[in-house]
């Protein structure tokens, strides 16, 4: 994996959660915000840390941004959000994504320059959904507009089977990309690879073949 640079504007808990899983990645992770206390806090998790005015174009040539793979907007307020996307698309940042909280304020966001608009509270809310309306299923996020990715424990039917004799992808045209077993994750599988009962299956395809799989279980 390339070691990359990303700048995380807004040291909320989305921007930390954000910034904190890059920094465990093993890239550089420079967060910025205005609040010099939850900037103290941070000095030790990321690569860097800056307390500075969000909104102030000086801020983003200081911080030399232009030799940064990628930034991300996680500042909250709607006008915040857009001028700190439209400062980083000017500062050359190759790619921009941005928290939205509604579907006008995304719509937005993306008019004025984000590569990546995502809405973490509606994200959650689907996968919370999905989670309690099934207990097989362990995580589901729907990674763009038709396409989908859930973890799902065996059914039971399943338990013993080989992936091909599980038939997923001729009954419900979906991929099992990998399998998570005693605190490995394999990816692509084999086909011959036995299901068994403790594993995490992670599962690709498209919305609607998801949820005919979710159907059945």
């Amino acid at each position: 994996m390339d070691k990359k640079q990303y700048v995380v504007l807004g040291m909320g808990r989305f921007g930390i959660s954000v910034a904190r899983t890059l920094f465990s990645l093993g890239h550089d992770v420079l967060g910025v915000d205005n609040d010099e206390e939850i900037i103290q806090n941070l000095s030790n998790e990321l690569t860097h840390v800056v307390t500075a005015d969000l909104l102030e174009e000086s801020t983003y040539k200081a911080l030399g941004l232009r030799n940064f793979d990628a930034g991300i907007v996680a500042v909250g307020d709607l006008e915040a959000s857009m001028m700190c996307t439209l400062l980083l698309r000017e500062c050359g940042v190759p790619f921009i994504l941005a928290k939205a909280s509604t579907a006008l304020h995304g719509r937005m966001l993306d008019k004025i320059g984000a590569d990546k608009v995502i809405y973490p509270e509606r994200d959650m809310g689907i996968r919370v959904g999905h989670n309690l309306a099934d207990s097989n299923i362990v995580d589901y996020i729907e990674l763009v507009d038709d396409l989908s990715i859930i973890e799902i424990a065996p059914p039971t039917m399943m338990i013993g089977k080989s992936l091909i004799e599980a038939e997923l992808r001729k009954l419900y045209n979906v991929n099992v990309v990998a399998i998570k077993r005693d605190g490995k994750t394999t990816v692509n599988p084999e086909p011959d690879d036995k299901i068994q009962a403790a594993d995490i299956m992670v599962i690709l395809g498209t919305r609607e073949s998801v949820k005919a799989l979710e159907s059945s279980m």
